[in-house]
């Protein structure tokens, strides 16, 4: 296996494990069930592991690809910075859901406190997820472009196709 496929296998946990997570999250605070905040934490911290993995195999993967037709530096680039924006936010997440855990279990007088850290960090961690998923599937994926070649390389943008 290529870096490029290794990255297509971990790289799409840190993005549905944080939609996951927020779900679980809001639905732990709103029912005020600690166990469910814990699985949110734990799905949090599992994450943010996936983004370490996504951002170590990414390198090679931009190398597998990078000088394919239709890819270009300029749109791995852009993906590249998303991710690390990404990958810093669910670090951050990752150890606000460490001290979660630690609050929830020592049933501390925080506890409430750090779950709504952890839910707007969450937030935050969703849609900076939802710019990395989509500019990385522009890579492979003309397609989903916004200024994409249909076959008699005719420019069309999206706002012609809706």
């Amino acid at each position: 296996m290529t870096e490029a496929h290794y990255h297509l296998v971990v790289n799409h946990f840190p993005i549905i494990g944080t939609i996951l997570g927020l779900g679980i999250l809001v639905a732990g605070i709103f029912t005020k069930n600690t166990v469910v905040k814990n699985v949110a934490y734990i799905l949090f911290c599992i994450a943010a592991v996936f983004a370490a993995l996504s951002m170590t195999t990414g390198e090679g993967a931009e190398e597998v690809v990078e000088d394919m037709p239709n890819i270009g530096k300029q749109i791995i680039h852009e993906h590249e910075e998303m991710a690390e924006k990404l990958a810093l936010v669910l670090y951050v997440l990752g150890v606000v859901s460490l001290l979660g855990l630690y609050t929830n279990i020592k049933k501390h007088s925080k506890a409430k406190l750090v779950s709504f850290l952890a839910l707007f960090i969450a937030v935050v961690a969703v849609f900076l997820a939802q710019q990395v998923g989509t500019s990385g599937g522009e890579i492979r994926h003309t397609e989903i472009r916004k200024d994409y070649k249909v076959n008699n390389n005719e420019t069309r943008t999206q706002e012609e196709e809706d």
